[in-house]
């Protein structure tokens, strides 16, 4: 059954929306997802496929953000670890408890770290993943073998939030659908519409898939662009400043092997004064991350080679093991949307803003930009609240507190088809109805046919990389795997939507080279296209 079959003519109707949003990541899904919730004639647009940028190369972290806590910022983290409780309740076959331990080798980082976490655990209350508490030295070789125990005197453990970013995005497109919303990707916002007044009535915007134009019209327009905010506010006003300084954050993947954990590492000052991460996620190791200031934005932003060094070095600072390029398994970039401050004097990250910026133009346009996964239902909150004011709706009010995100299942149900929730009885019955769907689509992944079917009727899934990268997740687990799937993938996908072999052989071509950026030591063909783009 085809729950969730994208109904892309929407655009045909020509009726004016209350309400639309463009940009399909965290904040944006979970604006479109508020508005709907309260009856709101909602429609998002997404340029590309849902969470592409940001949204989907995050750390996987579900925080209250242990770092700011360290800089004073008290009530970013207060209020972020109450989201992380209301989102682990609200979508449980996402978000799951993870332990951190941090390795200590003298006692003053003992009794520093621990005071913290202790603080940070009184600021959870009500929502507390769990007490942090002191570990001996034998404690934490025994929970990381992989971890280099000279000098360890001992460790912190403490709990976090864990999750998948863009099987997250998906479900909340779903839940946005299920509350009378419309949802569209690659959809792209082309230009702004005004009326007599010069306030924004709508966008211009162009169908990729379909290949026409539409203007549609609306009492409010959110920008929720991410690191592309400025380039709407620029379509507002040619002059407008800019409200965004990225920053790219790197990660590497490796073979859990070296960590030999179910526990997350926690590296609490690197060389340049950060965090680094070694998290358990798909049954791999995910590192990182960096904090690089960058001029240019991307939607397929590119790993320097010293953020690359920086995040090897470190790791085999603290592993067994030393980790070399040709143990990664997939790298990968994702520009952070942080919101400058009002006089951007400086480059370094650490001075920008880790909070959220809500901004009304004189033309109505309300842009949201910076913050983080964690608080995006509460970022989204604020942007319909500001919504309602600036374009003088009916007030309602927000729904999305103890709102269940699509296939929220309550019952820890292990298994590789886990991450669909309350959803995967319905792959099930597509391998009952055809027993073919539940052969495997490579030796060393649990995925099978089936999952792609689905992504294809319910998931709005159009492309090879839809599927690879954001709806099965290997692109950026293993993007040599991911490559061999792609034939299958393709020739599935094909089938059922009634493509030619033309397409297949068109879509394996385009997401080789794409995965190809994600392995450190690309094929001689992608790096020329790389070289001459």
């Amino acid at each position: 059954m085809q729950y969730f079959k994208q109904e892309r003519n929407i655009l045909e109707s020509g009726d004016e929306w209350d309400l639309i949003v463009v940009g399909g990541g965290a904040t944006g899904l979970g604006t479109a997802l508020d508005s709907a919730s309260r009856g709101f004639k909602t429609l998002l647009l997404e340029q590309a496929d849902f969470a592409k940028g940001t949204s989907s190369r995050s750390t996987k972290l579900v925080h209250g953000g242990v770092r700011y806590l360290a800089q004073g910022d008290v009530s970013l983290v207060y209020q972020a670890l109450r989201e992380r409780g209301r989102l682990q309740v609200n979508a449980p076959h996402l978000v799951s408890r993870e332990e951190f331990i941090i390795p200590c080798f003298s006692w003053f980082s003992v009794v520093k770290y621990l005071a913290g976490l202790k603080m940070y655990d009184w600021l959870s209350g009500k929502y507390s993943f769990g007490r942090s508490r002191f570990l001996t030295r034998k404690e934490v070789c025994s929970r990381m073998p992989g971890l280099d125990d000279t000098g360890l005197v001992g460790g912190i453990s403490y709990f976090d939030g864990k999750f998948d970013d863009a099987r997250l995005a998906i479900n909340i497109a779903q839940t946005c659908m299920e509350q009378g919303g419309h949802v569209l990707n690659y959809v792209k916002v082309n230009g702004l519409l005004k009326d007599a007044a010069g306030r924004v009535s709508g966008v211009e915007a162009f169908d990729e898939l379909a290949g026409k134009s539409f203007k549609i019209h609306s009492k409010a327009v959110v920008n929720a662009t991410g690191v592309f905010v400025d380039e709407i506010l620029q379509m507002n006003l040619p002059e407008a400043e800019k409200l965004v300084r990225p920053s790219q954050g790197v990660h590497v993947v490796l073979d859990r092997s070296f960590l030999q954990s179910e526990s997350a590492l926690m590296i609490p000052e690197t060389s340049d004064k950060r965090v680094l991460f070694a998290v358990p996620w798909h049954s791999r190791l995910l590192v990182g991350t960096t904090d690089t200031p960058i001029e240019s934005n991307s939607l397929e932003p590119q790993a320097l080679n010293e953020e690359i060094d920086f995040i090897l070095n470190t790791a085999t600072q603290y592993f067994r093991r030393e980790v070399n390029r040709k143990d990664v398994l997939s790298v990968f970039a994702g520009l952070r949307p942080l919101a400058a401050p009002d006089k951007n004097d400086t480059n370094s990250t650490k001075e920008i803003s880790r909070d959220h910026k809500l901004i009304v133009s004189e033309s109505g346009l309300v842009t949201i930009t910076g913050g983080k996964w964690t608080t995006y239902r509460k970022m989204s909150e604020e942007t319909v609240d500001q919504v309602i004011r600036t374009a003088n709706l009916e007030y309602r009010k927000c729904q999305t507190k103890d709102l269940k995100i699509h296939s929220s299942d309550p019952v820890s149900t292990p298994g590789p088809l886990a991450v669909y929730g309350t959803d995967r009885k319905y792959i099930a019955e597509l391998v009952k109805e055809n027993p073919e769907l539940n052969a495997k689509l490579h030796s060393g992944f649990p995925h099978i046919k089936a999952e792609v079917i689905w992504a294809v009727r319910n998931e709005m899934a159009y492309t090879v990389e839809d599927v690879l990268a954001r709806r099965l997740r290997v692109l950026f687990v293993d993007a040599r795997a991911a490559i061999e799937m792609s034939r299958e993938v393709a020739e599935l996908m094909a089938a059922e939507t009634g493509r030619t072999i033309g397409w297949i052989m068109e879509q394996v071509q385009e997401f080789k080279l794409l995965a190809e950026q994600y392995i450190l030591e690309p094929s001689a063909e992608a790096e020329e296209i790389l070289t001459t783009k």
